[in-house]
């Protein structure tokens, strides 16, 4: 019977706890981690098209899944600047960067209280 536990112990602990999170509206989804890494890189690259390539995406899919949050959030997330010499000419608004930085701060709380409960019942 020991052995048993011990291997039933050794299953648990290779176990690792998941959720997914996301902001949904009338049954939408309107926010969620892959939103979150294209406003991200959208930040990062300041354009559209070099998220969406630094991302393996077309940019229709990047442009269509913005206005689609946009319309579920009742937000403008993206402000686009068309020509000039300015390299960034795309930028998260600042609803955009605040709703980016609340969602990875409870993101990381809803994970960080997972990972204790699943340590308190498993292990």
């Amino acid at each position: 019977m020991v052995g048993t536990r011990s291997r039933r112990d050794r299953q648990i602990a290779a176990l690792q706890p998941r959720i997914k999170v996301w902001l949904e509206k009338d049954g939408g989804a309107g926010f969620c981690q892959g939103m979150c890494a294209i406003l991200q890189a959208i930040q990062l690259t300041g354009s559209i098209k070099h998220a969406a390539a630094q991302m393996g995406k077309s940019y229709r899919h990047i442009w269509g899944r913005i206005k689609a949050a946009e319309r579920l959030l009742g937000k403008q997330l993206v402000e686009t600047h068309v020509g000039g010499k300015d390299a960034q000419r795309s930028l998260l608004t600042s609803d955009a960067q605040d709703i980016v930085r609340e969602f990875l701060a409870m993101r990381d709380r809803i994970s960080q209280v997972l990972e204790e409960e699943f340590a308190r019942r498993f292990r």
